[in-house]
């Protein structure tokens, strides 16, 4: 069997001295507790209704009651306290132990049984009701008990013992024991209390007593009672007042209760408005941020633009191995690497249009020749003398016809190289800090000649890589940003 707490249910464990407890341990605790509160059928009357009873002046009446009223405690008192039954005066019977029961352990069937209805707790005072019977019908002994049975069995007898005899049911775990300890202390308190109350009753009771002795005269008696007639009228306009303070209070309070209410709306007006601007300065603050993200990018955009060079991306110069190469196209031929007369004709195409296109970027115009771009078939044009027409590509035929061609093709490749060195020397007098790597002299740049006839190839094609590098140069010269 486990016990659990009969107030706050949680599980105990027994302590030794409840489970080895002996027949006249058992009778010591029973003889000295309260007789059962179902002893006592009829309402015990209270200290007023005893007070009324008595056959005492009002004088010393009204004295017993200022002792009482007087005392914290027994104001604070709650009715349901005063209502609890006065206990009889115990008288604890003498205990005795019968050697064949403490040999046996043969605890006295004539216990008390659980009680049939639960008490109310201090707290909510005692009740007037009669309870169950105090004891109940003897259990039939058990042969031969076994030692946890008989363990459990006193201590089940004890607990409805000391659940038959007072307010609360057992058992009870440590915590509810100091509760209820300090719940008697205070009923002890007011108990004295109350007897102190009596005390001065009696008192004031001899004391009328002697007055009425001696006599009491007749005009003081009615003195008193015309002072204590002031004093009620003094306390009835004192009363009075205060009613009709208390209703201006009221008439107050409901001004403010409506200001209050009136303040409630405002506010929630408020926060509506409240709200709806920071509903607004968030989508305002989200375009601001779309705006300025737009910016950036847009900023971005121009500054990488203004970084472009469309020449650049339009004229790529490079190299492939020994070949200088624009756009990917080589331009010169060595042996073993049979570059075709295509390739190298478009490519000397895109260094005509090359060279136009920065003489027109930086508006100079070239002495006795002109620029044709024309593709793989472009031309220079000679504006003086016999204006001639020399063309820009050439062939690998070695008829007569193509040999004159070619000669045509070694005159344009000079004349290019002339207009080089005009630029070259149009560039330099605007800025002395160009350099250019290699000297035109003539047909030759550096210490290669352009010719194509009666030279070896090596030599021509280190000759046209000499030009695509003073190309470069030009062209970055002419894209920059404080030129041109």
């Amino acid at each position: 069997m486990n016990f659990v707490c009969q107030q706050c249910k949680q599980p105990l464990h027994l302590d030794a001295s409840l489970v080895d407890l002996t027949p006249s341990a058992y009778d010591l605790v029973s003889s000295s507790l309260p007789p059962s509160p179902s002893s006592s059928h009829g309402r015990q009357p209270s200290g007023a209704e005893k007070l009324a009873q008595l056959p005492a002046p009002p004088t010393a009446k009204t004295a017993w009651r200022n002792s009482v009223q007087g005392s914290p405690s027994s104001t604070a008192s709650s009715p349901a306290q005063r209502k609890q039954p006065q206990r009889a005066p115990m008288h604890p019977n003498e205990s005795f132990v019968l050697l064949q029961d403490s040999v046996i352990r043969n605890i006295p069937s004539q216990l008390p049984a659980t009680p049939h209805a639960k008490r109310a707790s201090f707290s909510k005072g005692r009740t007037t009701a009669p309870a169950a019977p105090a004891h109940a019908p003897e259990e039939p002994p058990h042969p031969n008990p076994s030692p946890l049975s008989h363990h459990l069995r006193s201590s089940l007898r004890l607990f409805n013992l000391l659940s038959s005899r007072t307010d609360l049911d057992h058992p009870l775990c440590a915590e509810c024991t100091h509760i209820l300890l300090g719940t008697l202390t205070r009923q002890l308190e007011e108990t004295k209390k109350e007897r102190d109350g009596y005390i001065a009753f009696e008192k004031e009771v001899k004391k009328e007593k002697e007055r009425e002795g001696s006599g009491v005269n007749r005009l003081e008696a009615e003195a008193k009672i015309d002072r204590l007639k002031e004093e009620e009228r003094l306390a009835i306009e004192q009363l009075k007042a205060a009613e009709r303070e208390r209703q201006q209070l009221e008439e107050e309070l409901q001004s403010l209760e409506r200001e209050e209410k009136a303040l409630e709306e405002e506010e929630a007006e408020f926060w509506r408005q409240h709200n709806a601007h920071l509903l607004k300065q968030a989508e305002q603050a989200d375009q601001l941020a779309a705006l300025r993200a737009a910016y950036a990018a847009d900023s971005a955009t121009l500054d990488k633009l203004e970084r472009t060079n469309v020449y650049n991306d339009a004229f790529c110069i490079g190299h492939d191995g020994v070949f200088g190469t624009i756009n990917g196209l080589r331009l010169g031929r060595v042996p073993g690497v049979p570059v075709e007369w295509a390739e190298i004709n478009a490519a000397w195409g895109q260094t005509l249009l090359l060279l136009y296109t920065i003489a027109r970027k930086l508006d100079f115009t070239f002495e006795n020749y002109r620029l044709v771009p024309m593709g793989s078939f472009s031309r220079i044009e000679k504006t003086t003398g016999d204006k001639a027409t020399y063309e820009l590509y050439g062939s690998g035929d070695l008829h007569f016809g193509r040999l004159l061609h070619n000669r045509r093709f070694d005159f344009a490749m000079v004349a290019f190289l002339d207009c080089l060195k005009q630029l070259i020397d149009y560039v330099k007098s605007q800025d002395t800090t160009v350099e250019f790597p290699h000297q035109i002299v003539k047909d030759k740049i550096g210490d290669a000649s352009v010719k194509q006839q009666f030279s070896q190839e090596e030599a021509w094609t280190r000759a046209l890589r000499h030009v695509l590098l003073a190309l470069k140069i030009l062209l970055k010269w002419a894209t920059n940003g404080s030129n041109g």
